[in-house]
């Protein structure tokens, strides 16, 4: 019997009601871990950081419903209507109330003891529908759209690999990659994404929460390395020099496509009826926005409405039938305090300023995180705009010093300081053109002074540097000094060529008298990955013999490319 098989017949003899539960817990925990990273992805539709809370109170609810059955406890209808329940009476935000219609669609359809490849597949399907007809003004590039993906590659499995696409192993599977490959094409999509460098927060939640049925459908854990990585081709279609549109100057209350709301309204009707509850949506949609009505399908609604009256919200669900569970939140705060603090929890004494690095290499990205930095990799692709402003949103720090360190061009960088700044935010691109400048940079940063004097400082710092590389010509090419061939050693001060050879160790060592031709007190040199052994050392003696009183730091980087920087101060 092949594994695939083994593993599909495994998980059909235990997918009743006992595995919707485990897969519930299973899901809590996973938006437990995850919540902070959830809730830094929120941008849409209203940029407060609580998609990932309002996810993990949504599942908590369901599970607490489901763990209060003490009997028949292996029917799986009879667990997913729990789970139904609570998931709608306990909907937090915009992706909570979403949540509860994909968790709703499994109870209308599963029926008796088990759920299989089928009914699974008819679940997200009839999510699908309940979400879209939830939401009053549905987007693309959200939650909903990942939830279609994934209800329409199940259906697909179901219908062109029977009967391996009746197991549920089988169908859970197919559901989830596919929900992964939409969350990382959210950013075509829906363009506030785009701008901010950053996939759906809500599609991510609901990957995590199929990841996890898949799971403990397989009993294998589910490992998405690139999970929650915009589609390359994304980069490609995003305007970055228009990124200073409205979306980057206004508040976080003002951003999306929605106008400016005060307060997060939601509240459970019962006692009502279908017509009564589309006449609240129509109410609700002129008092306000992101309305999201949705029901348990046992007589039970629950309302969600962004607006600036919430006494008029309430009062409307008033005439629609029995309120209660009412929950008001104010958009109206300190936003900067509120940045601020969030900044403290999550970096503990470091105060509301952070350095934002770019950085290739294992080793050299461990240099730069030890002394502060937060990194952002470059190794096997260029960093676009789009990744760089969507690094800085994600740092939560009113205050970022950035050493872009040669990744971007000057103009590039201008856009993205463009976009970056806002009124919550001071953002100071430096000018520096290499890791080794960087590296003298970040060596004078003080987060105690004013953020202009310190940028000031790490400028000076990075301009005093004179920095060159040595690398392997992979091609024949003409330059300033002459043609290099193909395994020639190319020497650069800055960008320009100033010296080839056929010998690493000797150009190497030219390239060394070269920058310190001027004069120095320190050469750092930071090793790449396939500089020869040895090389580091023979640099090193050969400062020490032939000029006397400077100083030498070696530091392994690992970057691709060059066989090292080296940098004068």
């Amino acid at each position: 019997m092949g594994e695939v098989q083994r593993v599909a017949e495994e998980a059909e003899s235990v997918a009743d009601g006992h595995l919707l539960r485990r897969w519930a817990r299973r899901a809590v925990d996973s938006l437990q871990k995850r919540r902070g990273e959830i809730n830094s992805l929120n941008v849409f539709p209203i940029p407060d950081s609580d998609t990932g809370t309002n996810l993990l109170f949504t599942m908590r609810a369901a599970l607490d419903s489901a763990e209060t059955i003490e009997d028949d406890v292996r029917s799986a209808g009879r667990v997913a209507n729990a789970l139904a329940r609570g998931a709608v009476s306990g909907a937090r935000g915009n992706s909570g109330v979403i949540l509860s219609q994909v968790i709703r669609g499994i109870a209308e359809s599963v029926q008796g003891e088990h759920i299989d490849g089928r009914s699974f597949a008819n679940s997200l399907t009839t999510a699908t529908g309940l979400a879209s007809r939830a939401v009053s003004d549905l987007v693309e590039g959200t939650i909903v759209t990942v939830l279609r993906a994934s209800g329409e590659a199940a259906q697909e499995c179901v219908d062109t690999k029977t009967p391996s696409g009746e197991d549920l192993a089988s169908v859970v599977a197919a559901a989830a990659d596919a929900a992964a490959i939409a969350l990382n094409k959210t950013p075509e999509q829906l363009d506030v994404l785009a701008s901010a460098g950053v996939v759906d927060a809500g599609g991510f939640g609901l990957v995590l929460i199929l990841d996890a049925f898949v799971e403990v459908v397989t009993g294998k854990s589910q490992v998405r390395e690139d999970l929650g990585t915009p589609d390359p081709r994304s980069s490609a279609v995003v305007d970055v020099s228009a990124f200073d549109h409205d979306w980057a100057h206004k508040s976080p209350i003002e951003c999306g496509d929605h106008s400016e709301q005060d307060f997060e309204v939601m509240y459970l009707v019962d006692d009502s009826d279908d017509d009564r509850m589309t006449a609240l949506r129509t109410r609700l949609s002129v008092l306000g926005d992101s309305t999201v009505i949705v029901s348990d399908g046992f007589g039970g609604w629950s309302v969600h409405v962004h607006c600036c009256d919430a006494g008029a919200a309430v009062e409307a669900g008033l005439e629609a039938g029995k309120v209660h569970g009412i929950r008001i939140s104010s958009f109206l705060v300190d936003e900067r305090d509120q940045l601020v603090a969030r900044a403290e929890r999550r970096f503990p004494g470091a105060g509301a300023r952070g350095v934002l690095a770019v950085v290739a290499g294992e080793s050299a990205a461990a240099l730069f995180e030890s002394e502060g930095a937060t990194v952002l990799r470059c190794d096997d692709a260029p960093v676009t705009r789009a990744q760089l402003l969507g690094r800085i949103r994600q740092m939560e720090r009113s205050e970022v010093l950035v050493l872009p360190n040669g990744a971007l061009t000057a103009q590039e960088l201008v856009a993205v300081s463009a976009a970056a700044r806002d009124p919550l935010h001071q953002v100071l691109l430096l000018s520096t053109s290499s890791m080794v400048q960087g590296l003298a940079a970040l060596a004078v940063h003080d987060a105690q002074r004013n953020v202009a004097d310190d940028g000031f400082t790490m400028s000076e710092a990075a301009a005093a540097t004179r920095w060159g590389s040595l690398r392997i010509a992979v091609e024949r090419s003409l330059t300033y000094v002459g043609t290099c061939d193909p395994g020639d050693a190319i020497g650069l001060m800055g960008h320009e060529v100033v010296l080839i050879g056929p010998d690493v160790a000797e150009s190497s060592a030219r390239l060394v008298d070269l920058a310190l031709g001027s004069g120095g007190e320190l050469v750092t040199l930071l090793m790449g990955a396939d500089a020869p052994d040895g090389l580091a050392g023979q640099l090193e003696a050969h400062v020490i013999a032939h000029h006397p009183g400077v100083d030498v730091l070696v530091y392994q980087g690992d970057q691709p490319g060059d066989l090292f920087q080296l940098g004068v101060e």
